[in-house]
């Protein structure tokens, strides 16, 4: 998992604490809903562009400072600073090739997945609303 996944998972989850009990209930039974609503919108832009995007990370090594100079006082002399190898990890969008008839079949077995999790979600969050009036 990329440090941004992390830092966006704790951030979600501090933003997702700081609800009233009913938006928590509400925000957690509709969780599947939101997932399969980005993929949607993920797979319907693939089939508009022709392509899939897809994040791949890579890894650099940099020279950095580790340790700076010092410099000469009456006791010692100066010292150079030190220098030391640090691998830096970047993430590129890079385009994927899909085949645009299985992309299609994938869309429409989730727009019906959708229908029945919509159908769903809408008693839990009745039944949210009635276990914890605002």
């Amino acid at each position: 998992m990329t440090r941004k996944a992390i830092v966006g998972s704790l951030l979600l989850l501090v933003v997702a604490a700081c609800g009233t009990p009913q938006e928590q209930c509400i925000n957690r039974e509709t969780r599947d809903l939101r997932i399969l609503d980005r993929l949607i919108g993920e797979s319907e832009g693939n089939l508009n562009r022709g392509y899939a995007l897809e994040q791949v990370e890579y890894t650099r090594t940099r020279w950095v400072v580790c340790a700076p100079a010092v410099a000469a006082t009456d006791t010692s002399p100066a010292q150079p600073a030190q220098m030391c190898e640090r691998d830096y990890d970047y993430t590129v969008t890079e385009p994927r090739s899909i085949n645009l008839a299985d992309e299609r079949v994938k869309l429409a077995e989730m727009h019906k997945k959708r229908r029945d999790l919509a159908r769903g979600a809408e008693r839990a969050i009745a039944q949210c609303k009635l276990a914890h009036p605002d």
